[in-house]
Order: structure tokens, then C-alpha cells, then sequence
């Protein structure tokens, strides 16, 4: 099992990605103890010059973490025909329930990651880095979260078993159930149809709005219609946009849609709703940080790009979530 290229590109991965982040971290912790911008003496030239090496080597590793995230549903979906019962990524992450917590830190690290990359992109931009103890400091945070997802990917891959019969999405994501998801499976559609359009609608105008007018809080409300838009769109793939993509009026996984059966529409649909997110979030995440002068004018430079990055993005996770929805025959309007 250990010696699928999938499993060993995470697993690997993941070690060089620790090892990075130990590396920064140690680094992380000098600067917080004795980062001085104003001074110029010899010591703090040496530790300006580390923070560009080590910054550069983050990013690349955050980068790996950010595609590890892809990579391990991938890899879920790619192992489940050697499990008994298992016909997607569910059998597979199932056959070692360990496995949905991997799924839920890498969730974590997918947004932390991609954010710490962009914000040191912008904070290099800057003459002065104003957010070099913040960056680090968020380093600090992160690399406890990096070795959790590599020991629990390894203890998730290290129990599985190929003789193992396992539970799959039908039983899982059954509107019979009593577990949450079980409850977003039996949400009438229609409901979930108003609930899901009224927010990704919201999300839109507010966008626009944002392009707009500069007005100050605009951008935190953006900041909570993205979230609110992440989470009620993953709700809505299972209650009835996956059920239009495999055109049954009870398939409700998640996952299927990933096989080759489907086209992977399912990797562009996630891609998608992921830039939508977090170029949503950014401007008000950005807000407080605009305090200082030269990340207000690196923001005001860029923000429009990631306004337009957020609007076309859910524009393309619409299109391409609800085309069998407007052109297909299945409709689930009479259940």
C-alpha cells in the first residue's frame, strides 16, 4: 500500500515540507526575539538576508501543501478498488476513518497556506516588511499543523488494510442517516436550491460592490459572504448538485464526481469554489493590515485583481456546477 507514487509523493512530501517549517520556525523564533527594522547592525543585515532564504523556501513548501491537499483525494479516489465495497474516495478514507480527519487539516492548511504565501508576496513587495514578525509568528502556528497532517496521512495510509470490507457513499451520504450529512442529503431541494443561489447571488453582489466603492466595510462583509459561501456550497454538492451531475435522484457523494466516469468535473468545481474563497477573504483579511502605509498602497494595487479573481472564479464554479441543472433533462424539482 505504502509504495503507491501517490503515497509516497504525500508522504515524502510532507517530510520535506516539516523539515522546511522546522527550519523557519527556529528561524521564526530569532526574529520575534530580536527583529529590529530600524537598526542597521551587522546581526540584523544577517537575519534580513536569512528571511528572504527561508521565506522563498516556504513558499515553496506551503506551495506542496497547498497541492497536497488535491493530491490526497487523488490518491483516496485512485486506492478504493483495493478495498472490498469501496467504490470511491469514501470506501477509501472509510476503510481507515483517520483518514476524514486527514481530509479536514488539509482543508485547514489548504486556505493557511495559500494565505501565508500571498501575504509574503506582498509583504516582499514592500520597501520596509512591516509583516515579518507576523509572518513568522503565523509560522509558529502553522508548523504544528504541518506535522499533524504528516503523521496523521502516515498513520492513515500505515492502517489500511486491502482486506478490510468497507462502507461506501451510499450508506454514508444516505438522506436515512442521522448524521449531518445525512441531514444536508435530505434537505428538500428546492430548499437547498434558494439557500444556495441567495448566498452565491449575495457573495456576487457584493463583489461587485467591492469593485465599486472603496468603502471600508465592504471588505469584511466580503470576507463573511466567502466563508458562508465555502461552506453552504459544499452543503449544496451533496443535497443536489451532485445528484444533477450523475443525473439520480439519490446519489448524493461528494466524490464520485472525480472519477473519469464524470469527466473530473469535480476537480474544477473545487478548484474554482477554493479561488473564489480565498480571493474573497483576502481584502478584508487585509483590512487591519493597511495600518501601515506601504502594505495600504501594495493593497490598493493589487485588491482589484483579487476582486476579479473571486468574481470570475464563482462565476466558473456556477457554471459548471449547475450546466446539467439547466441543460440537462433530470430536473429534482418534483421531489
Amino acid at each position: 500500500m505504502i509504495l503507491h507514487p501517490g503515497i509516497l509523493s504525500l508522504l515524502s512530501g510532507s517530510l520535506l515540507t516539516l523539515l522546511v517549517m522546522l527550519i523557519a520556525s527556529g528561524l521564526g523564533i530569532r526574529i520575534l526575539l530580536s527583529w529590529d527594522a530600524s537598526s542597521s547592525s551587522e546581526g540584523q543585515i544577517i537575519l534580513e538576508r536569512k528571511t528572504w532564504l527561508v521565506s522563498t523556501l516556504v513558499n515553496y513548501a506551503l506551495g506542496f501543501q497547498i497541492f497536497s491537499a488535491f493530491l490526497f483525494i487523488a490518491t483516496a479516489e485512485d486506492i478504493h478498488q483495493l478495498f472490498v465495497g469501496a467504490m470511491c474516495a469514501t470506501g477509501s478514507l472509510n476503510a481507515n476513518l483517520v483518514g476524514w480527519l486527514v481530509l479536514l487539516i488539509k482543508g485547514i492548511l489548504l486556505f493557511a497556506a495559500a494565505l501565508w504565501v500571498i501575504l509574503n508576496r506582498l509583504d516582499q513587495r514592500t520597501e520596509d516588511c512591516p509583516l515579518v514578525r507576523q509572518k513568522y509568528f503565523a509560522l509558529l502556528l502553522l508548523t504544528p499543523l504541518v506535522a499533524l497532517d504528516g503523521y496523521l496521512q502516515w498513520r492513515y495510509f500505515r492502517g489500511l488494510q486491502p482486506e478490510i470490507i468497507t462502507s461506501c457513499c451510499g450508506s454514508l451520504f444516505s438522506a436515512d442517516g442521522e448524521s449531518v450529512v445525512s441531514e444536508l442529503a435530505g434537505m428538500p431541494a428546492r430548499q437547498a436550491m434558494l439557500l444556495f443561489f441567495s448566498m452565491t447571488g449575495t457573495h456576487l453582489i457584493v463583489l461587485s460592490a467591492c469593485l465599486r466603492f472603496k468603502a471600508t466595510i465592504l471588505r469584511p462583509l466580503l470576507f463573511m459572504t466567502a466563508v458562508l459561501m465555502l461552506f453552504i456550497s459544499l452543503g449544496a454538492i451533496i443535497s443536489f448538485i451532485s445528484l444533477y451531475i450523475y443525473q439520480m435522484p439519490s446519489h448524493h457523494c461528494p466524490f464520485d464526481m472525480l472519477q473519469s466516469h464524470y469527466g473530473y468535473v469535480g476537480y474544477p468545481i473545487y478548484a474554482a469554489l477554493f479561488i473564489a474563497t480565498l480571493y474573497g477573504m483576502l481584502p478584508g483579511i487585509c483590512q487591519p493590515l493597511r495600518q501601515h502605509e506601504s502594505i495600504e498602497k501594495e493593497v490598493d494595487r493589487i485588491e482589484r485583481n483579487w476582486l476579479w479573481f473571486s468574481l470570475w472564479a464563482t462565476l466558473i464554479f456556477l457554471l459548471i456546477s449547475c450546466w446539467q441543472m439547466v441543460f440537462g433533462s433530470f430536473t429534482l424539482l418534483g421531489y
